[in-house]
């Protein structure tokens, strides 16, 4: 049997001061050309100790891969990418239904990829995921949307990417906003216009820029009409049931109560109603609430939640929308937004 080539030496790299190329790299390490390839695009296909050695190599010769030659072999699928970082399970669920609308009969398939975007490495876990999928484009769901370095990051691998947001924080092609601040305000007006004046908010954490819309919307609105909200009144909490329950426990405890109070979404309204029903505190009659989101949530609670409803669905529908349009250097859709309005239900009335 003949004995296997032994890889060269970085000697034997071309002189003249030209630059190694793929066909160099894989010469001198021994290994195929497609498997050099697969560690540049980060293909999960190659034994841990092939890539490090490789990737030593390339760093020792000062490899760089040619931006034109990995394009030809980053091939695109007929995949497009969600890519959330959001931790209510309804709004995905609807933004996903909205992506469907969208890619039904198109010949492209969705496929999601829930990340923390508070963890130091996750945008190198898109870019993996965006690289192994070689997906065809990503939807970007707030908070994930709101990075501009995970923005930067697909534009340089060249990846097409649209950004859901509150308000527009990219090329207007690139983006769907959905005006939260003008939503909340509505909500503002309405408790004002029944008469409360005593009035509390539980906002969402604060680094989620729909948090900080929704929030500066309503407090804005009431400031308008001569309502200064104390910052005792105004909680943060985390867009979730549990947090709801706890923001609630605090501002209705004791006589000193609100007679309203603002969620910045449906679950937190939720955990609302669980307090006052085990505290006694009669809904709408001792304690208006509203919500933002109108999830399938808010009308199946008793009394059924008046809410802002944001057009999740009609969203995602968008945001699919711009990645599989026909020609991709038209901006078909550019400056997509959509509008929440307010849908009043039982869950308010003027205060005793």
């Amino acid at each position: 049997m003949p004995a296997r080539k032994k890889p060269d030496s970085p000697a034997s790299l071309p002189t003249g001061g030209k630059a190694a190329t793929i066909n160099d790299i894989a010469r001198l390490s021994g290994v195929s050309k497609k498997t050099v390839s697969r560690i540049i695009n980060h293909s999960p296909l190659v034994r841990k100790d092939t890539r490090e050695k490789v990737e030593a190599l390339m760093r020792e010769v000062g490899y760089s891969p040619d931006p034109m030659a990995r394009g030809l072999a980053f091939r695109r699928s007929f995949l497009i990418g969600m890519v959330y970082d959001n931790p209510t399970a309804q709004y995905i669920v609807n933004m996903q239904y909205g992506a469907l609308d969208a890619l039904r009969d198109s010949g492209f398939e969705l496929v999601v990829h829930p990340c923390d975007s508070r963890s130091p490495g996750y945008i190198d876990g898109v870019r993996r995921f965006v690289q192994q999928q070689k997906l065809h484009g990503v939807m970007l769901v707030p908070r994930a949307s709101e990075d501009q370095a995970l923005a930067d990051m697909l534009a340089e691998i060249g990846c097409r990417y649209s950004r859901i947001a509150s308000v527009s924080m990219d090329e207007p092609s690139r983006m769907v906003v959905t005006h939260d601040r003008d939503g909340a305000a509505e909500a503002a007006d309405y408790l004002h216009m029944l008469g409360h004046r005593d009035i509390a908010l539980i906002t969402g954490p604060s680094n989620y820029r729909s948090a900080l819309e929704r929030t500066e919307g309503f407090m804005g609105a009431l400031q308008n009409s001569g309502v200064e909200v104390p910052k005792s009144r105004i909680i943060e909490a985390g867009y979730t049931f549990e947090s709801g329950v706890s923001a609630a426990e605090k501002l209705l405890a004791g006589k000193n109560r609100p007679t309203a109070i603002f969620t910045g979404n449906d679950e937190m309204a939720a955990g609302v109603y669980k307090v006052a029903m085990r505290s006694g505190i009669s809904i709408p009659q001792q304690l208006s609430i509203v919500g933002f989101d109108d999830s399938p949530l808010a009308s199946r609670l008793w009394p059924s939640l008046t809410t802002v409803r944001r057009p999740t669905r009609d969203t995602g529908r968008l945001a699919a929308s711009m990645l599989v349009q026909a020609n991709p250097a038209a901006p078909v859709l550019s400056g997509a937004s959509v509008r929440p309005h307010l849908v009043i239900r039982d869950s308010c009335q003027p205060p005793e």
